[in-house]
């Protein structure tokens, strides 16, 4: 742990080492493993780069061809862990499903020896969506899904279960293929940082992604996505947009899917997302009004406000835009990170040191003890 003196949430305080990925640095770019991010997101598949985040290095065609295998095999959702998801709630946000899988996976199926981290994430990368879809149609329309798909992409799959089909539009199967490479990992971000806390424990795996889970869920981490729709979603024109800044300048609220703690000016992902919703809004099932507003307010923040769009905020139109509700955003999130949350479990394994930081004591001095019966409020 540096010791440099720990600034508001830890900013700019180096905590660890990591070869996995660098974010913002001289605040700009962001690498896996030495490859750029926009390499990645228009040459390669998802399934590429969580070999790359997980082994170290990019497969070639067999390494590929035998990922994609396993990942088709490890879809099955134990008969147990349907008979649970058949009783959790409709209510219920997708994220509690999600924590509540990687829980219950880690209890049917427990992490036993040394060495299993690899299997483990690809069981979880493969399971998360077709779990949580199967209780999404279960608990909507008493439909139990059939959870594999063949050797179908992650992506492929998700939409194909999602919506019932088939066949999904190549577009939207590719831009939700590139929003997972884009989420897939973001060196020590909160959710992130929290595993490797709970792992520097030699506490378990699943313990570890159940912790990633818990943070990721926040909305000023990865619930940003859907709360940047949430409001997106009821502007349905400029005036409409520009009475909504004007609000919440006048409030100074938080406008969420702007600004970054690494980034200085543009997060190297937002252009590439946007890209791709943008794209999307010029097919029979786009939203033109949808990303029209997007752009509007993008350009209002960037020249009053000095601020630049997340990755959140396109990414907001563009799920919706894959027929995507607003409460799986994060959800989704969760099945790209678990790439990085896994290479990170199996970075600090390799050189464990327990975390265990201290904190700039701020209270009281110390104070001569009172017996209870002479205590008042003068003297506590």
């Amino acid at each position: 742990m540096s010791e440099k003196k720990a600034a508001g949430g830890l900013q700019g305080v180096v905590a660890g080492q990591s070869a996995i990925s660098t974010v913002g640095v001289g605040g700009i770019g962001l690498n896996y493993r030495g490859y750029d991010i926009n390499d990645l997101a228009y040459k390669c598949s998802f399934e590429e780069v969580t070999y790359l985040l997980l082994k170290g290095h990019l497969p070639n065609k067999q390494q590929l061809d035998e990922l994609r295998t396993l990942i088709s095999q490890k879809r099955q959702i134990p008969c147990k862990l349907k008979q649970i998801l058949e009783t959790l709630p409709k209510e219920s946000h997708p994220m509690d499903i999600m924590r509540t899988v990687a829980s219950l996976v880690g209890i049917l199926e427990p992490e036993s020896k040394p060495g299993q981290e690899y299997e483990i994430s690809i069981r979880l990368i493969s399971l998360f969506g077709p779990a949580l879809l199967y209780w999404h149609h279960y608990s909507n329309s008493g439909i139990k899904i059939n959870e594999n798909t063949g050797k179908d992409s992650i992506a492929e799959n998700f939409l194909k279960l999602y919506h019932l089909k088939s066949q999904i539009d190549p577009l939207v199967v590719k831009t939700f293929d590139v929003s997972l490479i884009l989420y897939a990992e973001h060196d020590f971000a909160a959710s992130t940082f929290a595993a490797r806390v709970t792992v520097s424990t030699l506490s378990d795996f699943y313990s570890g992604i159940t912790t990633a889970i818990g943070t990721l869920r926040g909305p000023l981490h990865g619930g940003a996505n859907e709360a940047a729709m949430q409001y997106l979603e009821p502007l349905r024109s400029i005036q409409q947009a520009d009475q909504f800044l004007n609000s919440r300048y006048q409030s100074k609220q938080l406008i969420m899917g702007f600004g970054h703690r690494v980034y200085k000016k543009e997060d190297p992902r937002s252009p590439i997302i946007k890209d791709f919703s943008l794209q999307l809004s010029k097919t029979a099932n786009g939203d033109p009004t949808l990303l029209a507003v997007s752009q509007h307010i993008e350009k209002r923040m960037i020249e009053e406000k000095k601020i630049y769009p997340n990755l959140d905020f396109y990414s907001a139109s563009a799920y919706k835009q894959c027929g995507v509700p607003t409460p799986m955003f994060t959800a989704i999130f969760v099945i790209s990170r678990m790439t990085g949350w896994g290479g990170h479990i199996i970075e600090q394994r390799s050189n464990n040191k327990l975390m265990r930081p201290v904190s700039d004591y701020t209270g009281p001095a110390k104070k001569q003890f009172v017996p209870i019966d002479m205590r008042n409020k003068a003297n506590l």
